[in-house]
């Protein structure tokens, strides 16, 4: 009777089971076409799920796309499926038309019995596969009627989208066919352009058709790489090559673009500060290689997908730039790159899922935009051709012309300069002494100045430094001697556990030494003890930092460099500067606003906010002494034209004629020995150096309020 009970419950388990884990069936009917939407996907988080747990596995999930995207990440998937034999006698096939995966595992079962395997991948010798081809084509037999269950095991370092033909041997075979016509077609496309324009750089010697034809040559083995054709026809034997290829072609070509469009719109002449800021693609493009070849794969393509986006906008927003400084030959790349531009936005977009889907269209994006893009910089450098032959003939011609008229006036005015050069003569070797002797007297007086200033601020940034940098090094410093000892503490431990285990004694009286001399230490406290002062030491290092970078932001070594810049950020750093002079005792209230960044000079703005932070706070002093209420109030706001900084105090206030000559060198309402009178001044002329203004509005006893309004754009 129990034999019975127990055979029923088994029974009724494997029924459970069965029903439990049933999979989707795929009616084959004889059309070849996309299955993505009727598999499901079990995420393998840890690689480690064996055939067998797959199968049982209750944690699948239904896919809901045609081409199953399954990111950048650094898991593993099994696919599973039921493939049904409505309708044809003739031999079936499977194709996973992604070349890029790392590793697929193919497993065919009949009633839970393996009857097909296979395993191969980018990560694996070519020879592995049952069918030799860059995707993954498997033969599947199946009899009319039947139904066998597939399972994949994919894993990839780079984009894991998969997308997964059914249909006949003929038909699959087919479509592969069609795919490799249409790259060779792609081929033809690039080897054609790259041979014309080499031809012409043998011809007219312009550097620019050598870098368009390295760039080609890129193109070409990049996308070969990215194909699959490189693995398959050059590398069959040499998997982990063929994959770092991938990694390193696409950093290569995204190099090559840069250099090639530099060198073609004349970057060095027209947009110098964009040309400078191209080498920060090389750091970029030489962090993804890195990342490569230390086998950080999703990282290295994530950086590569990005880094292709932010070269790609990079280079159009230098084509316009150009473009719009009249140089003709840029609107013809800018027609090329726009193309090509809108294909890798396409390309990335699909691969992160984001707007654009997957599809033969969307994942062939690269190849058609590259394909017409090398098809009209050809024209754009055949124009270029066209300008400088009409520059060349307009330049001889205005050459003759201006040589004609030049010797006309030559001889008109040779007579009466004999006239006038002896009388001239006189008058300017007089009045050179003079302005060398004025010239020489403003020199010093200005040296002077700029001297007196400079010792004043030093004085200020100095003592703002010492007195913020102070704090976190005696936290840090304060906990190397506990931490030291508590480290003494462990190393003893270790001895003294390791003693213990080398001894003869027993694994129990072994584990009781330990655990009492663990108690004895205080093991645990001493654990945590030891986690609280690195982290008070990480503070303090992370304090310290903070307070180097606001003296970075605010010192700016290039102070005669225009550039743009983000006046919240300056005004932060100036606050880091001047934070020793408030002594805990005035109240700062920030009403930043999200602003543009602004054209100016960074460390000149730096130096205008100091002064005037300065001078507030002295204000609030002297009203206030040591008792709490002062108060200082930093808005920054802008509208289309120009950006506005309010610095407002509750000091002493001015009056109307101390008002008038606050921007007067030397004045100053400070005792003797606590101002030189030259930092409004200096703020003033900074400000007007801007083609900004400078307001003031003040009330004796009330507080002061600076009002600088900086135009957003410097021209």
């Amino acid at each position: 009777m129990n034999q019975i009970k127990f055979c029923v419950v088994f029974l009724f388990l494997i029924f459970l089971q069965r029903f439990s884990f049933a999979q989707a069936v795929i009616n084959f009917n004889g059309n070849f076409g996309v299955i993505g939407n009727n598999v499901e996907i079990l995420v393998d988080s840890n690689s480690n799920i064996s055939l067998q747990a797959a199968e049982k596995s209750a944690h699948y999930k239904k896919s809901e796309s045609k081409f199953p995207n399954l990111m950048i990440t650094p898991y593993s998937y099994w696919v599973r499926f039921a493939v049904k034999n409505d309708v044809t006698g003739k031999m079936l096939a499977l194709q996973v038309a992604q070349p890029m995966i790392d590793n697929i595992d193919f497993y065919q079962l009949n009633n839970g019995t393996v009857v097909k395997s296979n395993l191969s991948g980018q990560n694996r010798p070519f020879d592995t596969r049952l069918v030799s081809h860059q995707t993954y084509i498997y033969p599947i037999n199946i009899p009319i009627g039947e139904s066998h269950a597939i399972y994949l095991h994919v894993r990839s370092g780079k984009q894991l989208v998969l997308p997964i033909y059914l249909g006949t041997v003929e038909q699959v075979i087919e479509s592969a066919f069609v795919k490799d016509i249409s790259f060779g077609v792609y081929i033809g496309i690039i080897l054609v352009m790259l041979l014309y324009n080499l031809f012409i750089y043998v011809t007219v010697k312009d550097r620019s058709y050598l870098y368009y034809v390295s760039y080609l040559a890129i193109v070409l083995i990049t996308q070969a790489c990215m194909e699959g054709y490189i693995f398959r026809f050059v590398l069959p034997n040499h998997p982990h090559l063929a994959d770092i290829s991938i990694y390193v072609t696409t950093a290569l070509i995204g190099l090559a673009a840069i250099e090639f469009s530099k060198n073609f719109l004349l970057a060095r002449s027209y947009t110098p500060v964009l040309y400078k800021v191209s080498y920060a693609f090389w750091l970029l493009y030489t962090i993804q290689i890195a990342l490569a070849l230390t086998k950080n794969y999703n990282a290295s393509y994530t950086l590569m997908l990005s880094s292709a986006m932010m070269s790609a906008v990079y280079v159009l927003g230098m084509a316009i730039t150009i473009f719009l400084k009249g140089f003709r030959t840029a609107k013809f790349f800018l027609i090329a790159w726009s193309v090509f531009i809108l294909c890798v936005v396409v390309y990335v977009l699909k691969d992160f899922n984001v707007l654009v889907p997957y599809n033969s269209l969307t994942s062939s994006a690269l190849l058609i935009g590259s394909a017409f893009e090398a098809i009209l910089l050809s024209f754009a450098l055949a124009d270029k051709i066209n300008i400088f032959k009409e520059e060349k003939e307009r330049s001889q011609e205005e050459t003759l012309n201006a040589l004609k008229e030049n010797e006309r006036i030559i001889r008109e005015q040779n007579v009466v300069l004999e006239l006038k050069v002896n009388e001239r003569t006189i008058e300017l070797s007089e009045s050179n002494q003079e302005l060398n002797r004025t010239l020489e007297d403003l020199k010093q007086t200005q040296s002077q100045l700029v001297e007196s200033e400079k010792m004043a601020s030093l004085g200020q940034l100095t003592a703002g430094i010492a007195h913020e940098i102070n704090n976190p090094i005696n936290f840090v410093t304060s906990n190397i001697n506990p931490l030291k000892r508590d480290i003494d503490m462990m190393f003893d431990a270790m001895a003294r556990i390791e003693s213990v285990g080398m001894s003869n004694l027993s694994s129990a009286d072994k584990q009781k030494q330990i655990n009492d001399y663990k108690e004895e230490l205080d093991f645990d406290y001493l654990t945590l003890e030891i986690n609280q002062l690195i982290k008070g030491i990480n503070e303090g290092a992370n304090r310290t930092a903070e307070i180097v970078k606001g003296l970075k932001i605010f010192s700016r070594l290039d102070e005669d460099d225009l550039k743009r810049a983000n006046l919240n950020e300056g005004l932060e750093s100036t606050m880091v500067i001047a934070n020793n002079l408030l002594n805990n005792k005035i109240k700062i209230v920030k009403e930043y606003g999200a602003l543009p960044l602004v054209e100016c000079y960074p460390g000149k703005l730096n130096q205008v906010f100091l002064n005037i932070i300065s001078n507030a706070v002295y204000a609030v002093q002297k009203r206030f002494g040591d008792n709490i209420g002062g108060e200082i109030t930093i808005t920054t706001t802008h509208d289309e034209k120009n950006v506005s900084v309010i610095i407002k105090d509750n000091g002493t206030g001015m009056d109307a004629q101390t008002q008038r000559k606050i921007f007067e060198p030397f004045f100053t309402t400070k005792d003797v020995g606590e101002g030189t009178g030259l930092g409004m001044s200096i703020a003033y002329n900074t400000i007007k150096k801007h083609n900004g203004v400078i307001l003031v509005n003040s009330e004796p006893g009330k507080g002061t309020e600076f009002i600088l309004q900086l135009p957003i754009s410097f021209t």
